[in-house]
């Protein structure tokens, strides 16, 4: 609803000229205006002054505006503009003249037939191009769902975050959202991971509320209404048939049962062919968004992914319904034989590619642990040590430690790798997995047994164990621990040792540590040694043909990555291939029709690979940086440093999270140039 501009309000910003207020949340405020007289109306959301010099809230809106623009404007308010460095950051976004669901529920009752159908395809629509790009809405409600030309539009991703399950991005006193439209995951916010699950069931109360005029679990007080979403059914009086059985999918108390946004869409659409019409332009924006996601629906022809076992039987009769209608109208992704993504590299230099690693991609960690990188060299208050000696060296004299490594969760199927050895028969090695909170799985790798169990508040309990498996002290062995539908499997030097089923269903995901511990209550001094760890997704397919990230570890390549951490001390730097593309390349790369409305207008854009490695430094690196003159410093491609700088001097101005052109020789980094991106 619009309303006069205040006193204090700024007449215009960023060039656009203000003309009413439109809202206001925690974070800023939102505007109606426009650029020119003539021109169309947008919508701006600006940081609060008094908010505008805090580093968390600028980091919070400029993560935001990164995320924002990748969302593909199927059934979601497009952003049109943005500067998060303004004196008071903004976000401008298509201004969706219509009213909200819940003005349309008050005003006319609850939604029927084709229309509550086209309501339900549209938020799914949304959610998927929105899970796609790697965000969580995590304020869905019908208030942020507007109809415009009887189209659904989502709108307000203020509190959106990158799709990372570590991220919680709210301090442990915080919670951000709306009660009624809350998963029961979100109430425990300091202790479970906030997933896209979370939208899906808010996507259920939503649609509950379009088609009954109530939420699912009403009741008097915020307080009661959370006790009913933590431990009571929804209330689905008044919904039938077909979707009032997704609507309850979606409400499921667990996260892993319910669809993901783009299973969801699939059904919704196989249940449009027995009558339900949406209309020929909401089923255009549903296919578009069906190929858009690149998290999880995007990936040549590889086939829709199947929901888990354990889900009620007709979601697996809905899915395969919805796969074979799907696949007959030839909605699966497509994408172009050959892109040229490798702009900023020049053409003389021979380029070992990378695939994607597939369509969730990431994170994928690959240290030789060599050096400190990604772990560290630390000493616990016991005594226990974590050093560099032909790989990371672990010791103890009592208690077992571990060495703490990337911070990032592992969900999903993936693998762990790395070759491990044990000082003496009185030790064993440790690799603590899915650790979250206070509970973790941890494979024990000791001379005389190998053994996966479960440490939970309470108790320990030992899900399976091999006597004898060949893990003997003094001697390097490979180890892979690889988890796939909830069972973890164990090979030692090739040899398969043994298979443990996953018991906790609260530890969907979490760290990764090595660590070493003494093999039996006696105190002594236990040691171990890990080198070439390696944790990477698996099982998800490739990514689209044609779209590779440069393999800095092989060969000799030239290429722009992100630089999470460089170390001259250590001759060590972590880096993260990126894909360094124009507007135009990335539109046509991820298949995206140019205009105003999306990234196809901007100049540069990077795409992550999510793997994260260490590489080693040689003894004198050629640096350069555009210093604080582009003008004098700066080269072709893109605006490359051509001056002269101390490794200390770099390291400080990369920080985690610097652009740099990368030269490296059989893996060893020869010359780095920090990229400016004016």
């Amino acid at each position: 609803m619009k309303s006069p501009l205040r006193p204090g309000d700024p007449p215009s910003l960023g060039g656009y000229r203000l003309l009413a207020r439109l809202g206001e949340g925690g974070m800023g405020s939102v505007f109606l205006a426009r650029r020119d007289d003539d021109g169309p109306l947008v919508a701006i959301k600006m940081i609060k002054p008094e908010y505008a010099y805090d580093e968390e809230f600028r980091a919070r809106f400029r993560s935001e505006v990164k995320r924002a623009w990748q969302v593909p404007p199927f059934c979601t308010a497009a952003v049109l503009d943005a500067d998060p460095e303004h004196r008071t950051p903004y976000l401008v976004v298509e201004y969706v003249d219509g009213p909200s669901l819940d003005e349309v529920v008050a005003r006319e009752g609850p939604l029927a037939d084709s229309r509550l159908h086209g309501v339900a395809v549209g938020v799914a629509t949304a959610l998927t191009a929105i899970h796609g790009a790697g965000v969580i809405h995590r304020d869905l409600k019908p208030q942020n769902v507007l109809f415009a030309l009887g189209t659904p539009k989502v709108i307000d991703f203020g509190i959106a975050r990158p799709l990372e399950v570590t991220s919680r991005h709210t301090r442990p006193d915080q919670m951000v959202g709306t009660v009624a439209y809350m998963a029961p995951e979100r109430f425990d916010d300091a202790h479970r991971d906030i997933t896209p699950a979370a939208d899906i069931f808010a996507w259920g109360a939503v649609i509950a509320y379009a088609g009954t005029g109530r939420t699912p679990f009403r009741a008097d007080s915020p307080v009661a209404t959370a006790a009913r979403i933590l431990t009571q059914p929804p209330d689905l009086t008044g919904l039938h048939g077909s979707l009032a059985e997704l609507v309850a999918l979606a409400l499921s108390k667990e996260p892993e049962d319910r669809p993901a946004a783009h299973e969801l869409l699939q059904m919704l659409l196989a249940q449009n062919t027995g009558g339900q019409s949406i209309g020929r332009p909401l089923r255009e924006a549903a296919e578009a968004a069906q190929l858009s996601g690149r998290h999880v629906s995007g990936g040549g022809d590889r086939p829709v992914p199947r929901p888990k076992k354990k889900r009620r039987g007709r979601l697996i009769a809905a899915t395969a319904a919805a796969t074979v209608l799907l696949a007959g109208a030839g909605f699966y992704a497509r994408w172009p034989a050959e892109v040229d993504v490798n702009v900023q590299v020049k053409r003389s230099t021979p380029l070992a590619v990378m695939p994607v690693p597939g369509a969730v991609r990431g994170p994928w960690v690959v240290d030789a642990l060599d050096r400190p990188g990604q772990w560290k060299s630390t000493t616990d208050a016991y005594g226990g040590k974590c050093s560099f000696k032909n790989g990371l060296a672990m010791t103890t004299p009592s208690f077992a430690m571990v060495c703490p490594g990337p911070a990032a969760s592992f969900a999903g199927d993936q693998s762990i790798s790395a070759d491990i050895t044990v000082t003496n028969e009185r030790s064993c090695a440790e690799v603590q997995f899915r650790a979250a909170a206070e509970s973790s799985y941890w494979l024990d790798l000791c001379p005389r047994i190998v053994r996966i169990r479960h440490e939970g508040t309470l108790r320990t309990t030992t899900l399976a164990s091999a006597d004898d498996a060949g893990f003997t002290p003094g001697q390097r062995h490979k180890v892979v621990l690889n988890l796939r539908d909830e069972v973890a499997s164990v090979s030692v030097d090739g040899n398969s040792v043994l298979d443990a089923k996953l018991t906790d269903p609260s530890l969907p995901t979490g760290k990764v540590a090595f660590g070493v511990g003494p093999a039996g209550d006696e105190e002594v001094v236990a040691g171990a040694v890990v080198a070439h760890a390696e944790i990477r997704p698996t099982g998800n397919g490739t990514g689209p043909a044609g779209l590779a990230f440069t393999d800095v570890r092989r060969g000799t390549t030239k290429s722009i990555v992100a630089v999470r951490g460089y170390y001259p001390k250590s001759r060590s730097v972590v880096v993260e291939p990126v894909l360094f593309m124009t507007g135009d390349e990335y539109c046509r790369t991820f298949k995206l029709t140019p205009s105003s409305s999306n990234p196809c207008e901007q100049a540069w854009l990077t795409e992550d690979s999510k793997m994260v490695v260490t590489l080693p430094t040689s003894a004198t690196p050629r640096l350069f940086s555009t210093f604080d003159d582009p003008g004098r410093c700066a080269g072709d491609p893109v605006t490359v440093g051509t001056c002269a700088i101390r490794p200390a001097e770099l390291a400080e101005r990369l920080g985690t999270n610097g652009l740099v052109e990368l030269t490296t020789t059989d893996g060893v980094v020869t010359g780095m140039a920090d990229v400016y991106t004016p």
